[in-house]
């Protein structure tokens, strides 16, 4: 039976068909694995470990959720999954074990409720997150909510950020504390204001080119204040500058920070510079009221203002729980074990919030929740329902409350079993040091590989899923990293490799650690500080007792929560998509730009068109130099070799060069009648190609296939 899509918008709906044609397509044959899989990617279809299911990524600007948009997400979970809602550390929420065939109902139900799950995951500009505590925080200068919000709903479809070589995560702060973690984002941006002529001016401080994953870069600062006007104009010409000179071949050389590493800091920003003339606003005001101060919880007396266990209760509020900047109302912190949460459980906390919090939810950085406006009189009531739904625990943010990516319960890069060390660490700490459930100067984060979904290179304690070969067998062993995270300044910091140890040993390396801190720290210092002063050597003396292999026991040979021997087994991950296809799919690519470019201008969005019909130039031209067995891992690159095989050859005729016809795109305002020309350009530059490519078969006897590690230039 055909969807219902009356109650979503027509940009979903279009959205909506298009996944459920492609999915028709995929299965009849006419769209091979790869090429779909790079599609379905940027509409929140992850592949998972285990064959036939999926996982699927909903996409949480700021991790803000309404009560009933918490229920629908429950009623999903409970429809099409294992009723499992995970949250993430990009404060988004992820379900599991999802069938393809069931994706764009999915998707319909949650449209229904004003939430995307578009550009998600893949090659786009992903979830864009914030401090949790924005607008209730009591060192902000101001709210950034609005600020990510319009941040969102600008690159939203944007198409200059749907073809990128690798995915853009930008980060917006509360404060100078950076509880947002902006110094490891490609962009990030830091609240501040100052006077101007008088006037109380907003801005940002501005980082980019940040990052986690094997090699973690702290981000350099652009600008220590930018105008609120200028961050989206900003971000823009920036991502455009990614899009033509980024790294597209090589996977892991293909974030931001490898471009700005590579070509330098200085010259990234001149060439962000140069694309200012061609953006689509110069300037873009932002609305300081598009996301509303929620309402107080309603004004009530609570059944009870006695907690049922009064020394877990004072601790909860002296761990979870502060006044807001809004004097009298508090905001509430919830510990969530491993960042998961049942559908039934979430359903009933939707209660909660309804009736004694601000029908505005965060999603937590370190898979949390946050709850906003509950009065002092219903603290005890609310925790008492808390604990019953299992997420009334105190310790939250602090060394009990350990952050761990999925791991390899569904993950396809994951080497080893996150959760299930997580969960023995949690146990641990609680069991043996219960004083420290309170101690949140150190922070431990895991992560399945080096990947860092867990974070684990901002962690004070960080572990990374790693294995040691002990010919024959393979021991599973976890990557010692510490050091990292922020410090009381707002100053972050990547964590340092210290030491590789087998998994099961990782609790003796929690004892060790805080055994020789207490005893050899200075009466307040703090952890990161103490490892500084004794520096990594110092730490790996310490712990090279447990990297010992010739002492291994069975159990040594078994990963976390599991009961038999370990046996690596790493997929291949979906987030860059590499894709194999043929020259002839990527000429239709090529066309698809064309398209909408027409389309675009059609409904006057002159710059959209402008970049659609860039897009169509250097793809058709990417297509014919692959056809030449040409390798393309740029598209400047792209644009240079075009003009080596195919204009020096003779056989396309552009003056002075193909470079110059192509880049006018940032020689040119974004107008009516530029967006025309250069639409009608890249129509009979395809035109050409078209007649290329026949004579090439011609020569060739038939279509030639490419392995394309290069799509996505």
């Amino acid at each position: 039976m055909p969807l219902s899509l009356d109650n979503v918008s027509q940009e979903a709906k279009k959205d909506i068909i298009e996944l459920q044609n492609k999915i028709s397509d995929f299965k009849s044959g006419n769209i091979i694995e790869d090429k779909f899989k790079h599609y379905r990617l940027t509409r929140g279809v992850y592949g998972q470990r285990q064959l036939g299911v999926h996982m699927f990524r909903i996409k949480i600007p700021f991790g803000k959720l309404t009560a009933e948009q918490l229920i629908r997400i429950a009623d999903i979970a409970e429809k099409f999954t294992n009723g499992n809602l995970h949250l993430t550390t990009r404060q988004n929420i992820q379900m599991h074990h999802i069938k393809l065939d069931d994706t764009p109902e999915i998707w319909k139900m949650l449209e229904e409720k004003d939430i995307t799950a578009r550009e998600a995951c893949g090659n786009t500009v992903r979830n864009l997150t914030a401090s949790a505590n924005a607008g209730i925080d009591p060192d902000e200068p101001f709210d950034v909510s609005p600020y990510v919000y319009e941040a969102f709903k600008y690159f939203l479809r944007n198409p200059i950020c749907q073809d990128m070589g690798r995915k853009i995560k930008p980060a917006f702060s509360s404060s100078e504390k950076d509880s947002a973690f902006t110094y490891f984002h490609d962009f990030g941006f830091i609240p501040r204001i100052k006077e101007e002529n008088g006037e109380t001016i907003r801005g940002f401080k501005v980082v980019i080119g940040g990052g986690l994953g094997a090699q973690s870069i702290v981000a350099p600062t652009a600008y220590e204040f930018l105008h609120e006007d200028q961050i989206i104009p900003f971000m823009e010409a920036a991502i455009r500058v990614f899009d033509r000179y980024g790294e597209r071949a090589k996977r892991f050389k293909a974030r931001m920070k490898f471009l700005v590493q590579k070509i330098g800091f200085e010259a990234f920003m001149e060439l962000v510079e140069e694309e200012r003339l061609a953006i689509k606003n110069k300037s873009y005001k932002i609305d300081r009221n598009a996301v509303a101060i929620p309402a107080p919880a309603p004004e009530k007396t609570p059944p009870t203002t006695q907690a049922d266990d009064p020394a877990k209760f004072e601790q909860w509020v002296r761990t979870n729980v502060y006044e807001q900047k809004q004097k009298g109302f508090y905001a509430v912190q919830l510990r969530v074990k491993l960042g998961d949460i049942q559908a039934e459980e979430a359903r009933q906390l939707a209660a909660l919030i309804k009736e004694w919090a601000a029908d505005d939810l965060r999603i937590t950085v370190n898979q949390g929740i946050l709850l906003k406006f509950v009065r002092k009189e219903a603290l005890a009531h609310l925790h008492n329902e808390l604990v019953k739904l299992g997420v009334g625990e105190p310790g939250f943010d602090t060394l009990v409350d350990v952050t761990a990516c999925p791991g390899t319960d569904t993950c396809n890069l994951a080497v080893t079993n996150s959760t299930g060390l997580a969960d023995q660490l949690e146990e641990m700490i609680k069991e043996e040091y219960p004083a420290m459930v309170e101690e949140k100067g150190i922070k431990i984060k895991i992560s399945g590989c080096m990947n860092s979904c867990g974070q684990h290179m901002a962690a004070n304690i960080g572990f990374h899923g790693s294995s040691i070969r002990v010919k024959p067998l393979i021991v599973p062993a976890m990557q010692i990293v510490m050091g990292g995270g922020v410090d009381p300044t707002g100053k972050g910091f990547v964590a340092e490799k210290v030491i590789k140890v087998p998994t099961k040993r990782v609790p003796d390396v929690i004892r060790m650690s805080l055994a020789d801190y207490k005893a050899n720290g200075n009466e307040g210092e703090l952890f990161n500080d103490y490892f500084q002063r004794q520096g990594k050597r110092y730490f790996y003396d310490l712990l090279k007792p447990l990297a010992n292999t010739k002492n291994l026991t069975e159990a040594d040979f078994q990963d976390w929560g599991q009961d038999s021997q370990y046996k690596q087994a790493i997929g291949v991950g979906e987030c860059a998509g590499v894709s194999y296809d043929v020259v002839a799919s990527i000429i239709k690519d090529a066309e698809e730009k064309v398209a909408l470019g027409a389309e675009a201008y059609q409904a006057e969005a002159y710059a959209d068109s402008i970049y659609h019909s860039y897009s169509a130039l250097v793809i058709g031209a990417k297509a014919l130099l692959l056809s030449k067995d040409v390798k393309c891992n740029t598209q400047k690159g792209i644009i240079k070799d075009f003009d080596t095989h195919y204009v020096e050859t003779g056989e396309f005729s552009y003056e002075p060069s193909f470079n110059d016809f192509v880049l006018r795109i940032n020689k040119s305002e974004p107008t009516e009648a530029f967006a025309k020309q250069y639409h009608n350009d890249a129509a009979a530059f395809m035109e050409q190609v078209h007649i290329a490519r026949r004579k090439q078969l011609i020569a060739e006897g038939g279509d030639k296939e490419v392995i394309d590690n290069y799509y996505k230039a």
